[in-house]
């Protein structure tokens, strides 16, 4: 089952796409997906990641089937 990962807000607009599918590999984190996925963009320092909807780290291990979230920090006022 592939990795399923969407991107939100500026980061679909950087991207040019909402989300894409990714081939799982053992021992794959987080930021190798952002590789993977993102055409050579580099990750935006204050990126905030998630895998199934739980807040997690750049180094967060990835399993077959996840969904992968990439979006930038809520603000507000």
């Amino acid at each position: 089952m592939p990795i399923s990962v969407k991107f939100f807000a500026r980061l679909r607009e950087t991207l040019q796409r909402d989300g894409a599918t990714l081939d799982y590999s053992p021992g794959m984190t987080v930021t190798q997906v952002w590789q993977q996925v993102s055409g050579g963009i580099d990750m935006p320092d204050n990126t905030l990641m998630a895998v199934n909807m739980e807040y997690v780290t750049r180094t967060q291990a990835v399993r077959d089937g996840d969904e992968v979230a990439f979006f930038p920090p809520v603000t507000g006022g």
